[in-house]
């Protein structure tokens, strides 16, 4: 059965005289380190000589360099995947590091000394701050990589309760099961709901509904992102309820419409990518080669013609259209 800890699963007294290194003050490092300290952690920041030291030194810490990290007891790696492995970092042997995805070690491309930990929120940046702040935390996927000292877990438990992990509860997965989840998300079920979305928008242009009102339906009222808190509040039979039964009896009785398509085969074969390294490998070529195909695609998918026409709708449909 699956291991669930929550805050009495974990002794913050064990890091009792620990030195604490944050190394990046992104979204999340930003985050963790406010709530470490918050939490009693004596904490120190380790970031490039960049405007994120000059926003960790106005948040009241006394920012260090990178290399600074490596004497501390504690380190949290908290910046890109891609970067990790270039960092100047040493571990000795009764050491613990952290990341929060276990990206890097699933597939071999970090292997500090010493114990090593992953602590990944199921939350964006900002959000692992202001729940901290709300009291009320946040799920988190926890597990031991490697423990070396015979205290790993206690110690990852600990450092996952002082930010704010262990509150809603957190899943231990392996970091090679929480990066496949991860990634599969990213690479498995997100192009899958675009490519619904997407045929779904042109099937309705067909019937001579306005582009406004389908983006409208689908995403500017925020109905489905409600739904989906719903969901997520009380559950899907509860949160059904509120539904007419004429919607009721629509989605349930066309459920099985698109059983005939093999979705399967390819999830699998995007999935077996991940699983075999093969995506990994793909990614190192990507940023060696300084991430040529990335900005061709942010720029087809997410550049300035796709960002100005949300801009100019938002001015006329949902919240924004409130300050007009």
């Amino acid at each position: 059965m699956t291991t669930i800890f929550h805050d009495d699963d974990a002794d913050l007294s064990v890091l009792d005289g620990a030195s604490v290194a944050v190394v990046g003050y992104g979204n999340q490092g930003r985050s963790w380190a406010l709530n470490l300290r918050d939490s009693g952690l004596d904490v120190t920041v380790c970031v490039r000589a960049d405007a994120s030291r000059e926003q960790a030194a106005s948040d009241g810490f006394r920012p260090g360099e990178l290399a600074d990290a490596s004497g501390a007891d504690v380190i949290c790696v908290l910046v890109p995947d891609d970067v990790i492995p270039s960092l100047p970092l040493t571990r000795p042997d009764d050491g613990l590091t952290i990341v929060a995805s276990g990206y890097t070690l699933a597939f071999d491309r970090f292997d500090p000394a010493g114990d090593v930990g992953m602590i990944a929120p199921r939350m964006l940046g900002p959000e692992v701050r202001r729940c901290y702040e709300e009291g009320i935390g946040f799920i988190t996927a926890v597990g031991v990589h490697r423990d070396a000292t015979g205290r790993a877990r206690e110690r990852v438990l600990a450092v996952a309760r002082a930010v704010g992990g262990l509150r809603q509860g957190a899943v231990e997965l392996t970091p090679k099961q929480e990066a496949v989840l991860d990634l599969a998300v990213e690479q498995a079920l997100s192009p899958a709901l675009t490519s619904v979305h997407g045929t779904f928008v042109q099937v309705m242009l067909e019937q001579g509904i306005p582009l406004e009102a389908i983006l409208t339906e689908l995403v500017l009222s925020g109905e489905v992102e409600r739904t989906m808190r719903l969901v997520r509040e009380s559950g899907y039979a509860a949160q059904f309820g509120y539904h007419s039964p004429t919607s009721q009896y629509g989605q349930l009785s066309r459920r099985d419409a698109y059983q005939h398509l093999d979705l399967a085969s390819t999830m699998r074969s995007l999935v077996d990518d991940i699983t075999s390294g093969r995506f990994a490998d793909e990614w190192d070529a990507e940023r060696d080669a300084g991430y040529p195909r990335l900005a061709t695609l942010r720029e087809q998918h997410a550049g300035e013609g796709v960002r100005a026409f949300e801009e100019e709708l938002r001015r006329q449909l949902g919240e924004g259209a409130i300050a007009r």
